[in-house]
């Protein structure tokens, strides 16, 4: 079954707090990336935020679909079209807690690492996780 909205958004909100709280902790602590900062942190707030906005446009352009299905490729698409939107954000108008001249290939290996561990997490551990959470639309919470 193809996730609802309330599953996508159920489902992003707990993959980005899990997840990409994990994924973000290296870069926020200095590890990993141009250098210790909270900012990385916002990106991630930014990004589960504003994607719970294009998870109902993701909605409803999956069901213009004929199979009514969004394959995986569409969804890493999704990935770089968010990370586009997010950085246009942030050179145009400012995004609170995130300076403007962030670097961007801090950003962009933030965000990419960030993306794929999530993506990859929701096609492996959800599953996994929750099995029968496909037969409620992607719900795992009611």
């Amino acid at each position: 079954m193809t996730l609802t909205l309330f599953g996508r958004w159920q489902t992003r909100l707990f993959l980005f707090a899990t997840v990409g709280v994990l994924a973000t902790l290296p870069f926020a602590l200095g590890y990993i990336g141009p250098g210790a900062s909270a900012q990385f942190f916002w990106v991630l707030l930014y990004a589960a935020l504003f994607g719970l906005g294009w998870d109902a446009l993701y909605t409803y352009l999956q069901k213009l679909r004929w199979d009514r299905d969004w394959p995986g490729a569409l969804q890493l698409l999704a990935g770089l079209w968010e990370a586009v939107f997010i950085v246009l954000l942030l050179k145009t108008v400012g995004l609170f807690g995130i300076d403007r001249n962030l670097s961007m290939s801090g950003f962009l290996w933030h965000y990419s690492s960030i993306w794929l561990a999530i993506y990859l997490a929701a096609h492996s551990l959800m599953r996994i996780l929750f099995p029968r959470s496909r037969f409620r639309g992607g719900q795992w919470l009611f």
